[in-house]
């Protein structure tokens, strides 16, 4: 064998045999920076920076829903060097929602970790005529598609939530999507949306200062952030039940040892303290899933909140 070759295939396996990460990784959040998903990436990107020794930068691709982000990590290269923070909407959701993906999250995406989950809040804005969560259903019904609600995007927990809520009460409220939750929220104080679904940080101080009524949380439990708020189990709703998460994905194809050392590392960044009482702050509950229990717990999802699209009819807006 030549002696170039010889020296050309021992630098080669010297190449192959560097350890994940070896260059700094890309972490696509589709929503804007301050957004939950975005501190999330944030959060998670300066641990493994630290713990992994390569830069995790955070690039923001917003637009449809998640979608555009989505979509970007999809078709990168199976590396490692390009991964999706996701919630529901793009990591699961969407493709029941809008006609014509360029990608599928089920085919095109792998699950990392499910990193943390948290429940939601029932809000109105103070001019809604109704006292309490059946108060408010009956006022939609005695006024079928006079009221808006806001979420996150289309396909959030945000949205798909108060479509169960449509679906089941017999209820019409009409969508209207937004990129994240403080553009709504503000829409819903000046009263341009009367109602919406948010997770419990994004409208609890407005809700302790008397500018939003808080109706109902999506727990089966009332929440220790809102203990005087019912939940939707007592109310005689537990269907409502419904979790806003975010996740780590990463493009289809990604090896296992890449996949297995993400989510080891990012798991025990998540279940640091400094990283659950930030968490806390922002209403979620650290999780840190292996890849098959986020697997799991995305077929799970799709099963439930297929079936509430199709009932609903909803679509993107």
């Amino acid at each position: 064998m030549p002696r170039i070759l010889l020296l050309w295939l021992l630098f080669q396996g010297v190449a192959f045999a560097q350890p994940y990460p070896a260059k700094p990784v890309r972490v696509v959040v589709p929503y804007p920076p301050g957004s939950t998903p975005d501190i999330v990436g944030r959060t998670l990107s300066t641990k493994l920076q630290e713990v992994l020794g390569q830069p995790f930068v955070v690039d923001n691709r917003t637009g449809a829903g998640g979608n555009i982000g989505a979509e970007a990590v999809a078709k990168s290269a199976a590396d490692g060097y390009t991964l999706l923070i996701g919630i529901n909407g793009p990591a699961a959701i969407n493709k029941f929602l809008y006609k014509d993906l360029d990608y599928d999250s089920d085919r095109d995406l792998l699950p990392v970790s499910l990193l943390a989950s948290a429940p939601q809040l029932l809000v109105v804005n103070p001019s809604v005529q109704a006292n309490g969560f059946k108060g408010f259903i009956e006022y939609l019904k005695r006024n079928p598609g006079r009221l808006s609600y806001g979420s996150a995007g289309s396909g959030s927990a945000s949205h798909l939530t108060m479509e169960l809520l449509k679906n089941d009460a017999h209820v019409f409220i009409v969508h209207i999507p937004y990129r994240g939750f403080p553009p709504a929220v503000a829409d819903l104080l000046s009263g341009n949306i009367q109602a919406m679904f948010a997770i419990i940080p994004a409208v609890l101080p407005q809700v302790k200062a008397g500018k939003l009524k808080a109706l109902a949380v999506t727990g089966l439990k009332r929440s220790s952030s809102a203990p005087e708020v019912p939940s939707v189990a007592e109310l005689g709703f537990p269907e409502l039940e419904s979790l806003a998460w975010i996740g780590l994905l990463a493009p289809a194809g990604t090896p296992a040892e890449v996949v297995n050392r993400l989510q080891s590392e990012g798991a025990k960044a998540m279940r640091a303290q400094d990283t659950r009482d930030m968490l806390g702050k922002q209403g979620f509950d650290v999780v840190g899933s292996s890849p098959a229990e986020f697997s799991a717990w995305i077929r799970a999802e799709q099963a439930k909140w297929s079936k509430v699209i199709k009932a609903s009819g909803a679509v993107a807006d």
